[in-house]
């Protein structure tokens, strides 16, 4: 077994969008439920729980630290932050973080693409839930 994570991240993606599910399922493989849950946000029930609002989630992806839900990142802060916490992920973070200009344009590319995403990637028939659904601490991997 892997690593234990001493805090769990959950991901709200759009299920419905091609681009968003692909994403999800490229973490699904990098992370394998180690460090990352998912929802979708069409899974408005759950979301209630969170204080998440429809309206919330048209700014964008959000991710939340599991153990503390109020501490949460939307938008292209949201995916700095999933870069961040992977393996060796920070280094590029932080590089790109540094240089001059790039975050300004990513932060705009982003919402450019979250805008027109469907447009742009398309619409799934079904919404894609996860294989690493939200869960709770007690159902995760701990070390041999």
């Amino acid at each position: 077994m892997g690593f234990l994570y001493s805090v769990m991240h959950y991901v709200i993606y759009d299920g419905n969008c091609n681009l968003c599910a692909n994403l999800v399922q490229l973490l699904e493989k990098l992370d394998q439920g180690e460090r990352f849950c998912y929802l979708p946000m069409q899974d408005t029930d759950a979301l209630q729980q969170y204080q998440i609002t429809p309206d919330d989630c048209e700014m964008g992806m959000i991710l939340l630290e599991a153990s503390s839900p109020q501490r949460r990142w939307q938008g292209s802060e949201a995916a700095e932050e999933i870069g961040r916490l992977l393996p060796m992920g920070a280094v590029f973070v932080e590089a790109y973080r540094a240089l001059p200009g790039l975050k300004w344009s990513g932060d705009r590319a982003y919402e450019q693409i979250r805008d027109r995403r469907y447009e742009l990637f398309g619409k799934r028939d079904r919404t894609y839930k996860s294989a690493y659904p939200v869960c709770s601490e007690s159902s995760r991997a701990v070390p041999e």
